[in-house]
Parts: C-alpha cells; structure tokens; sequence
C-alpha cells in the first residue's frame, strides 16, 4: 500500500502517525515544505521517501511531488494529512488522481461548512443552537431580539474559535458588521452549557473501533478572544448519553476510515425550544485528530499507542484493543498574562509523580491552548477536579475551576 502522508513534521507529533501506517506494512511517502534536514530523525526513520514543495499552499507543487511518487512506487492509495487546514486539499488530491479512500471533494462542506453540519445534525434528529448566515447588521439585531443577547458570529468554515465574535448589544453588532466580512459567516444563539467531545476511529464500515470522551474546563472561544485559561480532561468512563449520540453523529456523517472529533454542549439551563438543562446539543464535526497533543493525551490516559491503533484501521481495517486501565488525563492551559497563585515549579513538586509533560506552546497551538501546559494522569476525577483548581487558580482568588 501506497500512502502519501502530507505534513507529517507539524504537528511536531504527527511523525508517528507514519510510524505506525511503516508499522502495519505501508510505504511511507511524505510531502513537506520545510528543509528535509530539518526533519526530525524519528520522521526520517519512518518513511520511504520524503519531496520537499516550496509551500504546502502551492496546489501544482502538490501534484507535481504527488506525480512522482507515482511514476516512481506505482497508484497511489492514501493521501492523509489529518490536518484541519489541508482537508480540502487533500480531497483536491484524491480527485485528481482517483484516490477512493477518504473525504472526497464532493463531502468537504460536510465537515468543514457549519451551516451544512446543522443539516447533518438535524437529520440525525440532534439539536443545535439556532442560527442563519450572516448577512446584515438589522437582521442580525432581530435574530438578537428573537433568542436573545448574547449572539455568536462566526466563520461558516474555520478552524478553531478563529474569528469567533460574542456580541453582547446592539452596538457591538453594528461594530461587528461595520466592515463587512472576508468570509461568509453565521450567527447563533449563546449556548449555555459546558463544551466536551466525542473522538474516535472508524473503519471502512463506519464501526467505531476506538472511542474517548474530553471535556473542556472553561471556554474555547473565550481562551481565544479573551486570552482565559483553559483546560481539557478525559472522562475514564464514556457516560451512556454521550455514548449514543456520539455513535448517532458516526452513522449520519460520511466517517468512514476517519480519526473524528465531534464536539457537543451540555445544557446549563433549561431553553425554550432547544431543550431542558443536561440535554446534549451538537456544535461542530471534525474528521480528523483532536487538535494538539490530545492524541498523546489519549496515549497517557490508556496506556498504548493511539497512532499505531489509527494506522492499523487505515491499512488492515479494524483493530482489536484488549482490555487495558483507563485513567483521566487533564491539560492545565495557562497564559502569560494572567497572574497565578502557584508558579510552574510548583506545579512540578506538588504533581510531579502525575505529569507527563509540562512545557511552552508554539504560537500556533498557544492562541487556543495557553502559552504554557501542564498534562498529568489521575486515578479520579477527584484528583482532576483539585489539579485544575490549583493550576488555574489565580492571584486573590479563593474558589477553583468547576469540572
């Protein structure tokens, strides 16, 4: 099996996702837009051939490095770069040069367009936050005065909570929609509930062969706009409800042979038309990895290796995981602008036996994920709960963070 895995040295992490696909029997082939001597040495172990294009943006550099792998190793299989910006990409690829497995360009706005997921979600009978596209500031006032303030103004595709607006007045509209937009955006209802996913692996049959549950400790979009701190736990045990809503976004989605990363509220409160406090609504769908080291993550939490298990289902099409322990792992997001009551070093002496990491983010993974984090493993979600409380405890504050 041919398989051209695109990007493998960013994520810094992504090398082993070839190590795995080297692993189960693939050859290796890996576009890149970086020196290859700056590649790291586990990345270079791990495929058989690498092409260098001048940038990953440059479609004919793509299919210029995608026809000599070709030419040289025969059809190709695979094009993946389980990489939120490349998916279209990727789909491009899979067009042009008849590739069956994987998003073809057809089913790319089912994944990346959020207005087209609501459609997804509602024939899968699963509710969302009310919306419409953004057009004009008057109507996004009378949207307002229908739901309610605050408002959601967001890109209808976008990685993240990028260019994510909470529109707290009429005024803040009027601003908002000053300028116009560069992209076509939506508005929906303000959602209040608290943010946790449902991430796993699919083989060719839409089966879900592995499946985790993160839940989030504060707010992506405020982490982002507002530069609050973060943070994410795994659940050990994935409750029932999650379970079966998950499992019932699998089926309606086109999820075969995908990592995906589905992301829900939970309601805080009882809403009119939406639902009773502790119903699960649906926010986005991602057909690839969860964003950052929640793959390593995932790793700690149960003790293997979640970048073999992905490629085996990619080459052979199923995996058998055996029983194993499972523990919550947390990341504790903390920004440089805020002043905390404990230090790293702290953090180190207090947690030390539980940490498996503790390092700064890159610029790109930092503007959603805190410029520095702590990732530890716990027996409890007791532990979890007092973790978060310490790490993300600020200056004069007395009361921690709520799971």
């Amino acid at each position: 099996m041919n398989f051209v895995f695109i990007s493998p040295n960013f994520p810094e992490n992504y090398w082993m996702f070839c190590r795995g696909l080297k692993k189960h029997g693939a050859t290796v082939l890996a576009i890149v837009d970086c020196p290859y001597d700056s590649l790291s040495k586990q990345l270079k172990e791990h495929i058989d051939e690498c092409y260098v294009v001048p940038s990953l943006e440059d479609y004919d550099a793509l299919v210029r490095a995608m026809g000599y792998f070709t030419y040289r190793y025969g059809k190709i299989d695979w094009v993946e770069s389980n990489n939120e910006y490349w998916l279209a990409q990727d789909a491009r690829l899979r067009r042009d040069f008849h590739i069956t497995t994987g998003i073809t360009i057809d089913h790319i706005a089912d994944y990346q367009s959020k207005s087209r997921m609501k459609q997804f979600y509602a024939e899968a009978s699963i509710p969302t936050a009310r919306w419409q596209m953004a057009d004009t500031a008057e109507n996004a006032i009378r949207f307002a005065q229908t739901y309610g303030y605050p408002i959601i103004c967001k890109p209808d595709v976008g990685v993240g909570a990028s260019s994510t607006y909470k529109l707290n007045s009429e005024q803040e509209i009027r601003d908002c929609f000053a300028n116009g937009f560069s992209q076509p955006m939506l508005i929906e209802e303000y959602i209040p509930g608290t943010c946790f996913t449902f991430d796993g692996i699919t083989n060719s049959k839409k089966e879900i062969q592995f499946a985790t549950s993160h839940h989030y400790v504060g707010s992506i979009m405020d982490s982002v706009n507002s530069q609050d701190s973060i943070g994410c736990y795994s659940l050990i045990d994935i409750p029932a409800d999650i379970l079966e809503i998950g499992t019932r976004c699998v089926r309606a989605f086109p999820t075969r042979s995908r990592f995906f990363h589905f992301e829900f509220f939970r309601l805080q409160e009882n809403r009119d038309g939406l639902g009773k406090r502790g119903d699960i609504l649906g926010l986005e769908v991602n057909m690839r990895p969860p964003g950052g080291f929640l793959p390593d993550m995932i790793n700690y939490a149960n003790q293997f290796d979640i970048y073999d298990i992905w490629a085996q289902v990619m080459i052979e099409d199923h995996v058998l995981i055996p029983p194993h322990e499972r523990r919550s792992c947390a990341f504790s997001g903390r920004r440089d602008n805020v002043a905390y009551a404990h230090t790293e070093f702290e953090i180190s002496n207090r947690y030390g036996r539980h940490l498996k990491m503790m390092q700064r983010l890159p610029k790109a993974l930092a503007s959603a994920m805190g410029n520095t984090v702590s990732v530890a493993v716990f027996d409890t979600m007791e532990e979890v709960q007092e973790f978060f409380s310490y790490t993300l405890e600020k200056k004069h504050e007395t009361t921690g963070s709520d799971l």
